[in-house]
This record gives structure tokens, sequence and C-alpha cells, in this order.
């Protein structure tokens, strides 16, 4: 059976056909069975669609309160090594770094990142961290996950919190913020947080 589209206002039959036949010749279904092509393909030649402004609802999105957390890190151990080495482009290594959280977050941290270094010394990277301590006076744990860059002597990145993460007083924490260090010195970090 031939599915090919109907000439624009010409009927090859010698029944008369409407608009919605037309459709469901071109479509090669019948569009009383597809709300979707129902919509496209009115039911009757010239019949325009309505919009009733007060029939539809309005869904509003409500953005949560957050508390901006601040705190400073510094690693107590960094442990990299490559795992390829390639003749051009940049290297790939994996970063073992277990580090301490001290101010709004009293914690400790360890992070596995995977980075890449280019020929010049800028790298990217990706990493996840899992944080045991406190956020204002709430012990639990959660878990970071972080992307950022070295350039130059900066190393900066964003993080967030990984839903479904946190543990005993944190359970329910999410929140996004991000670190930023000179190369050899502790991170100035955020998180702006809330809990489900």
């Amino acid at each position: 059976m031939s599915h090919r589209p109907p000439s624009m206002g010409v009927d090859d039959s010698s029944t008369p056909i409407g608009a919605a036949d037309r459709c469901d010749q071109y479509f090669g279904i019948d569009h009383r069975l597809l709300g979707l092509v129902a919509l496209a393909c009115p039911a009757e030649a010239g019949q325009k669609r309505k919009t009733n402004n007060t029939d539809q609802e309005e869904v509003t999105m409500t953005t949560p309160a957050t508390t901006k957390a601040t705190a400073k890190i510094t690693v107590a151990k960094y442990e990299p090594v490559n795992y390829e080495e390639p003749a051009a482009g940049p290297v790939l290594s994996r970063i073992h770094v277990e580090e301490s959280f001290s101010g709004d977050i009293e914690a400790d941290g360890v992070v596995e990142f995977l980075q890449a270094v280019r020929p010049d010394g800028t790298a990217s990277f990706v990493g996840i961290e899992r944080v045991t301590g406190t956020i204002a006076g709430r012990s639990g744990s959660f878990l970071l996950q972080d992307s950022g860059t070295v350039e130059g002597a900066i190393v900066s990145g964003d993080w967030f919190v990984i839903p479904g993460s946190g543990t005993e007083e944190l359970t329910g924490l999410r929140g996004t913020g991000g670190f930023r260090a000179n190369l050899g010195e502790g991170a100035d970090v955020t998180l702006d947080y809330y809990f489900e």
C-alpha cells in the first residue's frame, strides 16, 4: 500500500474526504488514535484550534532558600599517578587526595581525581569526594562531585552535593559551590546548601 502525501486541495478518489482524512493518509494512521496527530490535523477543513489562556495551569518553580558555608581546605596527602603518557597530547593521571576542612564545614575529605595535563602545564580534572564531619554543627557525611582547571598557578572549580548522598544529620543535603587556591596553598571553598 502506498502512503504518498495527498495533493494539496485535490482529491484523487471518487469519494470526498475531509482534512482529518487527508491527515490519516499522510501519516498512515488513524488520527483518532493519537491525540497529537488529532491536534495537528483538525477534524474539519478550516477549523482553528483555540487556546483559552484561562484554562492553562500555571506552573511556578520555587528556589529553596540556601545558607552559604565557607571553609578552608588543607591538603594532607597528594598522590598523583600517571596512567597514560602518549607521545603527543595530554597526559592522563589519577590523583588520590586526603584533606581537611575548617570553618563552617569542619570535616575530613578523601577524593579521587582524574586529570588531563596538557603540554603547556594547564589541566582539567574531575573528581568525587566523600566529606565526613559537620556543617553548622550537623554531623554526617556526603559526596561532592568536582570539576575544575589548573591555569598558571591557580586551581579553581565548581562542585555540587550528589543527591541522596547525605547521611545522619546531613540526610537530604543539597547544594552547589566552588573552590579556588594558589598551587601549593590551601583552598578557599564555598557551599550554598539546603536540606530537602
